[in-house]
């Protein structure tokens, strides 16, 4: 019988109770991002991913457009991949041919921009082409902003109307997903699952420790309270185990739940920051 407790270091399960803790003590911030449905979770990002590409074509300042870079393409390359492995399925799951169509349209436009992306995300700041290249992703990603925005997602969310709160379970596996996948650009990994999946998984790792060497924006400035950094995405956020209360017999959240292995999270108290 595998457990996450058997295979959780001391350090990181003490890291995770505290958090209970507090978020016990504000119960209201935790509904309301218990509520969430797939629409808003999907255009929460695009927001973020338009203030981070004006942080980068409205400054001059070298190291500024740089840190705003390299959070762009965090967050389009967790985004992306998120879409593709829990959204696009359900549009092909919940809405018919019509749903498969859209999301294999989708799924091109995807890869169109991870192809820009994969050179832009290995320039720097100082090289003429940098900004230019960015303005060319983002013209694409406009474009698919858009018709997600006013199309995909309203057809989806009709679609799912009569299945209870699967839009917020949708949204719950979405916010999941984007912590255990890449965070730069592999196009060649392709837009499908299963083979997406396990090219994502072999190359997480990579990506995220070579993030641990790259500059992205001080905390303050921006609000850490809603939105993801690179320097938190590697432990389990407490908003992801299920409820005690929701639990028969008083069971502890973290026995029986299928995580990754404790052993591949690394001891935060021991990073440095």
């Amino acid at each position: 019988m595998s457990s996450i407790r058997a295979i959780l270091t001391p350090q990181l399960r003490a890291a995770i109770k505290p958090r209970t803790f507090r978020l016990q003590q504000n119960p209201i911030r935790f509904q309301i991002a218990a509520m969430s449905d797939i629409s808003d979770a999907i255009t929460k990002d695009h927001r973020e991913l338009r203030e981070y590409y004006n942080e980068v074509v409205n400054s001059s300042d070298l190291d500024h457009q740089q840190r705003f870079g390299n959070q762009f393409v965090w967050e389009l390359a967790r985004h992306s991949i998120g879409e593709e492995l829990v959204v696009y399925p359900a549009m092909e799951k919940y809405m018919g041919d019509r749903g498969k169509k859209l999301a294999e349209d989708d799924r091109q436009e995807h890869h169109e921009v991870k192809e820009h992306l994969k050179v832009f995300q290995n320039l720097s700041s100082d090289d003429p082409d940098y900004v230019p290249k960015l303005k060319k992703i983002w013209s694409l990603l406009e474009t698919h902003i858009d018709e997600e925005e006013k199309r995909d997602l309203p057809a989806l969310e009709q679609a799912l109307k009569s299945r209870g709160r699967e839009s917020e379970t949708l949204a719950s596996q979405f916010s999941k997903t984007k912590r255990f996948v890449p965070t730069r650009s592999h196009p060649s990994a392709g837009e499908h699952p299963p083979f997406e999946t396990v090219m994502g998984l072999m190359a997480a790792p990579i990506d995220k420790l070579a993030d641990m060497f790259r500059k992205f924006p001080d905390k303050r400035d921006l609000n850490p309270d809603d939105r993801d950094f690179p320097d938190e995405k590697d432990l389990p956020n407490v908003r992801d185990f299920p409820d005690e209360r929701d639990l028969p017999d008083g069971r502890d959240p973290l026995d029986g739940t299928d995580f990754p292995d404790g052993r591949g999270v690394p001891d935060k108290s021991k990073r440095k920051l």
